[in-house]
């Protein structure tokens, strides 16, 4: 690997079974700052955010199985199975607690799944436009119709280029490496396969979470919400951005962040706006470099 990486070196963690998750890390000081990723997305996607905040601590971006340069797991891809490689990655990462966590998408109930558990020293969160269990629009019909078309058609979109056509303009003002690896692994048929197993248990899981909250006391939390109504959600996103609201009222220390530019993708909107939040939830923030 390349270790003149926007995102540093590159690394492996060994899991039991002998899959290998990669990750790369940048930067010095505590606590580092770990980055979980949206549905069937690399860690390519936080190529605007890790730099700033590499500036002042050490990050960690790394690629779920099955994503990016991660090999593919065999199993069912349930919440609780992704939560257990976040697990063994952290136990792998040489002296890097304590830790600040940051999820988008999918990767939201991951982390909060994982700092519930209390085994790792974390000092705070920051939700990127979660899925909430909190947002009834998942779990309409019409919702449950257009997962079940992704399913059908996803593969057969990536075999063709479209899936790279239509998402990768959004990353079009990553790092040169970044976006390489963001079109290279992002948008073909492993990723895809990936996804449609992630997808296949998520409305399960997420109403698992609306039955169990995991428990968040003394964890400062920062809900980042896309507030921009786009044509493509204008029917999903008043309710998700009240679901996000919802869920930083709930908890112990939450704080709702509205994103005002962006729909879904605040990391490639708005990056400034989530590496600030980041940058709070570390040690003097005052003192930090100016992330804008």
């Amino acid at each position: 690997m390349i270790n003149d990486h926007t995102y540093g070196p590159a690394g492996f963690v060994t899991l039991p079974d002998g899959r290998r998750l990669h990750y790369r890390r940048r930067g010095s000081g505590g606590p580092a700052v770990v980055f979980e990723s949206g549905m069937g997305m690399s860690g390519a996607i936080w190529g605007l955010v890790q730099p700033r905040v590499a500036e002042r601590t050490t990050t960690v971006v790394y690629d779920r199985a099955g994503l990016g340069r991660s090999d593919p797991d065999p199993g069912p891809r349930t919440l609780d199975r992704l939560v257990d490689d976040l697990g063994h990655l952290l136990r792998g990462l040489p002296d890097a607690d304590p830790y600040v966590l940051v999820g988008a998408s999918w990767g939201g109930p991951i982390i909060r799944s994982l700092a519930a558990t209390g085994e790792f020293p974390i000092t705070g969160l920051v939700l990127v436009d979660q899925s909430d269990e909190n947002a009834s629009e998942f779990f309409k019909p019409r919702a449950r119709r257009q997962f079940a078309l992704t399913r059908r058609l996803l593969v057969p979109m990536a075999r063709t280029g479209l899936t790279r056509r239509l998402g990768g303009r959004l990353g079009r003002d990553l790092p040169a490496d970044v976006l390489h690896d963001h079109l290279s692994l992002d948008f073909g048929v492993p990723a895809a396969r990936t996804m449609i197993a992630e997808l296949d248990g998520f409305l399960d899981d997420l109403e698992k979470l609306g039955r169990d909250r995991p428990r968040l006391d003394g964890i400062e939390v920062s809900v980042i919400s896309g507030t921009k109504i786009t044509r493509a959600e204008r029917n999903q996103r008043p309710g998700i951005n009240r679901a996000h609201r919802v869920t930083a009222e709930r908890l112990d220390r939450g704080r709702f962040v509205p994103a005002p530019d962006s729909g879904h993708h605040v990391m490639f909107t708005e990056p400034e706006l989530v590496a600030a939040e980041i940058v709070r939830q570390l040690p003097h923030p005052e003192q930090a470099p100016n992330v804008h």
